[in-house]
């Protein structure tokens, strides 16, 4: 098979030719800008995401989206790129109106989007996926493709074979090789959203570094994103969403006026409302907890991933009273496997599970939910609740067959609808009741949901897998001290994270997975981020022969 793909200007090859190196600039008001957003508002049922949004992107800028958790932030770049309608308002590209009624639509118009869950096909190869959807304007020549495609990579710096699988890429070669294929369509606007939630340190560090040379050839780049810190390193401008509303906007010379501290401290009471202290609660550090007795043991547990090959590999482990252990690690390294055995998810094919001495091994979910393990999934959406049902339902899910909410034949409706509104209460779930379908709520209000079940049930072994993933700022602090009170109560915390701050902050004890194997684990004073990051690419072994 031979393939090359024409571009704009009669030159051949996969990517654009984008905006010499240097021609785009922070937000250069002398240029129309490519985008505009006026007027923007969507309404689904009861809920208004959108009320009234402008935004402007200009090219060579890099913008950064804010806002807490339901404030509109991933339904306004749903519209831009095409995925949904607007109930009102207008969108102009060049200053000129137009309609965008589908994602390939916006990809035709220059607009591209890429999600934290990629697109890409793991058995198909980097320049297989690069061209897949590309159109009929295909014309023989495969090797020149090829030629052309490893040269854009490498400036991308991406240093593989076009013909190597994507399944054998890590975690942040994929997500460049999706930002290749987005480009490859003649891309102009690029929306990233939360770009960093599954790198690590180094990747993410690469990342930004993409971005800027993104910034430098002229396409426009949108972050959608939770982390302050990461979105002000980057970006030229900053526009906040409240309520569905924007607050607020930090052009080039308002962030550059002041420091890094400041600026945030602006977009933080944005946010929020309040002073720079809505977001910046202090989290009680982790390390400096005794722990009491091992209430749940590991020995040398086996299991297996969903494509039968071996995902937790002779791992043993014992979880204290009174602790938080933290689980670093890329995704796909068995982490997830291992919290489905421990909640009774997950077939262990050999080895032991035991809760206070006694053996639990595949016990099945009912009997280690009814002795007091709890499990908040990382797939909120598609195992953690029913996005049909109403929010007092999903509340309730797992102990709909328990007093007060039903006696084994019939609802106590009134006991559940008051049992989810104290959980919207305590967790600050934005719902306009507990009557409305979950499925309408923002990503990281069904989260908050999500962990307000898990605790009502006062666990004593709870296991987290991304418990913060897609909570504001606000929030995330919020759910690291309730997991900290919650170990300190006696109890023990398995927190499964790709974010090694939220790892840092409050755990006691950290272990780092690679390939299915607990390759190392440190006590949180001898742990140190670097020495974390290098084994959750390499191993302990590969991490030590870097050193």
């Amino acid at each position: 098979m031979n393939a090359r793909f024409s571009t704009t200007g009669g030159m051949t090859g996969i990517l654009p030719r984008l905006a010499p190196e240097g021609s785009g600039g922070g937000g250069a008001s002398s240029r129309p800008p490519v985008v505009e957003m006026r007027h923007i508002r969507k309404q689904f049922g009861p809920v208004v995401a959108n009320d009234n949004v402008n935004l402007t992107l200009r090219e060579g800028e890099v913008h950064a989206l804010l806002g807490e958790n339901g404030a509109g932030k991933t339904t306004l770049m749903s519209i831009l790129s095409g995925m949904y309608q607007p109930d009102g308002g207008e969108i102009l590209l060049d200053g000129q109106p137009v309609r965008i009624g589908s994602p390939a639509e916006a990809l035709s118009r220059g607009i591209g989007a890429v999600y934290q869950h990629f697109t890409l096909v793991p058995n198909m190869s980097v320049i297989e996926n690069v061209a897949l959807g590309a159109g009929s304007n295909v014309v023989l020549d495969m090797d020149a493709a090829e030629r052309d495609l490893q040269a854009q990579l490498g400036e991308f710096g991406l240093n593989v074979s076009p013909r190597s699988k994507v399944s054998d890429l890590s975690i942040g070669q994929r997500q460049r090789v999706e930002i290749v294929k987005v480009l490859s369509r003649g891309t102009r606007v690029l929306l990233l959203d939360e770009p960093t939630s599954v790198l690590t340190p180094v990747e993410v560090e690469g990342l930004l570094d993409l971005i800027r040379q993104l910034k430098a050839r002229g396409v426009a780049v949108v972050i959608v994103t939770h982390k302050l810190d990461e979105a002000l390193a980057v970006s030229d401008r900053v526009t906040v969403l409240r309520g569905g509303r924007k607050v607020a906007e930090l052009g080039p010379d308002q962030i550059a006026a002041g420091t890094r501290a400041d600026a945030k401290r602006r977009v933080v009471e944005a946010m929020f409302g309040g002073g720079a202290g809505a977001g910046e609660a202090a989290v009680p550090e982790g390390g400096g907890h005794a722990a009491g007795p091992v209430l749940l043991a590991l020995h040398e547990v086996r299991a297996d991933g969903n494509l039968g090959a071996e995902a937790v590999r002779g791992i043993t482990l014992e979880l204290r009273a009174g602790e938080i252990f933290g689980i670093a690690g890329v995704d796909g390294n068995g982490q997830k496997e291992l919290g489905e055995v421990i909640a009774g998810q997950r077939h262990v094919r050999s080895g032991s599970v035991s809760l206070d001495g006694k053996e639990i091994t595949n016990s099945g979910v009912a009997k280690a939910s009814a002795l007091g393990i709890g499990y908040v999934t990382d797939e909120r959406l598609h195992e953690g609740c029913v996005q049909s049902a109403t929010v007092a339902d999903n509340s309730v899910l797992k102990a709909i067959r328990r007093a007060p909410f039903s006696n084994g034949w019939w609802l106590n409706r009134k006991a559940i609808d008051a049992h989810a509104r104290a959980l919207i209460q305590q967790f600050d779930v934005r719902t306009p009741g507990p009557d409305v379908r979950i499925g309408l709520l923002s990503g990281g209000n069904i989260q908050k949901l999500l962990m307000a079940r898990e605790l009502a049930g006062n666990p004593r072994v709870l296991v987290c897998n991304k418990p913060t993933h897609g909570l504001d700022l606000k929030t995330a602090r919020f759910v690291a001290e309730t997991l900290r009170r919650h170990a300190d109560a006696g109890n023990a915390v398995l927190l499964i994270s790709s974010e090694l701050d939220e790892i840092f902050d409050i755990s006691d004890r950290i272990g780092v997975m690679y390939n299915g194997d607990l390759a190392a684990v440190f006590p949180r004073g001898a742990a140190d981020a670097e020495t974390i990051g290098q084994i959750m690419l390499a191993g302990r072994a590969g991490a030590e022969a870097r050193a």
